[in-house]
């Protein structure tokens, strides 16, 4: 049975239109007024409301093995959580252990995504270096359609990737057509740092920000851009969380460079002040990498945001529950890194950007799903209502009121860090695959309705990157 959408005001990134939407076969059929539409097909009323490509966070962690636990949200409850906020797909991450061949990992996690509710997809991290990983990577590009590596230049000890492994991972990237991305955070400097702290007898989450200063993302984020420079790649930053590392991707974009930014919506409207809450609990909820910074930090996010310097927002969406925090109690530095946001990412982002003027209605619409979908080769296919694309949409509710709390929300996790924040900007429809799954507070998701989506190499970034390098390719001098 198809999907009528109704009155609404249809928003793309690029413009906005009244008109009537058909759905049908998990295809958009048509767009238009005054539709001929089969007998029998449901109708979504949306007049007076807006109707938007669904979101697309590009960076979510469900069911992650991470310092020495695994993430409370699984899949199936991340996604379905996701399309309870409008999001109706998730890029998560294979993250291998070191030396774990790149397509086991990958295999593994795709059976972990098979109860997914929403479509989805994955970056795969390099965390270490051999002949098997350049290999790997090359099936992962043309085989399982993974078109973006992801490198943490954090976590000493565990998943951390050296210089070494950044140059010739990028090298691979630039060779495959694939987006290499960097989580920017010196690793040495961080182990120090934690070592000093924990030496002076700070062992508590107020030490967890003062071991990953803004300095320590910003010298990582200048690193990685000027490698990536070097030989000549495409790069994409997530979870900028400071002014110095918008800074690097200011200087470096000016300059020519094809870099990317995202941010998280946590970022952009908590400061580092959970931190130093006297309840310990509630301090060791909010530590993630990188942490919530000073509050002068927020509106330089939200400028770049809106003057281009940042494309995407994410959450990072790592849940861990009290119990798993505890896990630090006596040092901060074991507690698992990661706070939710999967389902409140586009309300959050609505209330603080659309209600005050920070973001337009199309802005909205490129921050939350289409700039996702052009730069990781999703588009139009994701990101766009047009005849042709996938049938995910939200249908978006200006007036709607709705208060985030662990009491509402359908996260698998017993924590929020918007808790209590009532926001004015929520859905009233999602739409999934040409599905309505989640109507006037009610959800339906499916366990494993959500397809694995594949993403085919060289974006179209790639194109002008190898025309750039062809003009500066060395010259030998005919001596």
């Amino acid at each position: 049975m198809g999907v009528l959408i109704k009155g609404g005001l249809v928003v793309n990134a690029d413009q906005s239109q009244l008109a009537d939407v058909y759905c049908e076969d998990g295809k958009i059929q048509a767009i238009g007024q005054a539709l001929s539409v089969p007998e029998g097909t449901e109708v979504v009323d949306a007049k007076g409301q807006y109707v938007m490509p669904g979101g697309i966070d590009p960076h979510t962690h469900m069911q992650l093995p991470f310092m020495g636990t695994v993430a409370s949200e699984d899949f199936y409850t991340g996604t379905a959580a996701g399309l309870a906020g409008g999001t109706t797909m998730i890029i998560d991450f294979v993250i291998p252990s070191p030396q774990q061949p790149l397509m086991e990992a990958y295999h593994t996690w795709r059976e972990w995504a098979e109860k997914s509710a929403a479509d989805y997809s994955f970056h795969v991290a390099v965390t270490w270096w051999d002949d098997s990983v350049y290999e790997d990577m090359g099936k992962l590009v043309n085989k399982e359609g993974v078109n973006s590596f992801k490198h943490f230049m954090a976590y000493k000890n565990a998943i951390m990737a050296t210089d070494e492994t950044l140059v010739n991972s990028f090298n691979r990237c630039l060779e495959l057509g694939a987006m290499p991305t960097v989580h920017a955070e010196n690793g040495e400097l961080v182990y120090h740092l934690q070592q000093k702290l924990l030496a002076a007898g700070l062992t508590g989450p107020e030490a967890h920000p003062l071991s990953r200063p803004s300095q320590v993302e910003g010298e990582a984020a200048n690193r990685a851009i000027r490698i990536a420079q070097s030989l000549g790649v495409p790069l994409y930053l997530v979870h900028v969380s400071c002014k110095e590392a918008v800074d690097e991707i200011a200087r470096a974009r000016h300059e020519g460079q094809r870099v990317y930014g995202e941010c998280l919506a946590g970022h952009l409207e908590l400061d580092d002040s959970v931190y130093r809450n006297p309840d310990w609990g509630f301090a060791a909820a909010h530590v993630m990498s990188p942490p919530f910074r000073p509050r002068e930090h927020q509106e330089v996010l939200w400028k770049a945001l809106q003057g281009g310097t940042l494309q995407t927002t994410a959450t990072d969406h790592c849940c861990f529950c009290a119990d798993q925090k505890a896990a630090g109690k006596d040092d901060f530095s074991k507690i698992p890194n990661g706070t939710a946001g999967v389902e409140d990412r586009m309300m959050v982002l609505w209330d603080s950007g659309v209600n005050k003027g920070r973001l337009t209605l199309n802005e909205f619409v490129a921050v939350t799903s289409t700039n996702s979908a052009q730069i990781f080769n999703l588009y139009p296919q994701k990101g766009h209502i047009a005849v042709g694309s996938d049938a995910d949409i939200v249908v978006w509710d200006p007036d709607k009121q709705h208060t985030l709390s662990t009491k509402t929300h359908h996260q698998n996790i017993d924590f929020n860090i918007f808790e209590g924040r009532t926001v004015t900007g929520a859905p009233s429809h999602t739409i999934s695959q040409g599905r309505v799954v989640f109507k006037d507070g009610k959800l339906m998701a499916e366990k494993g309705a959500g397809r694995y989506i594949k993403r085919p190499a060289f974006p179209s970034v790639f194109a002008a990157v190898e025309k750039y390098n062809a003009e500066h390719k060395p010259q030998a001098v005919d001596r």
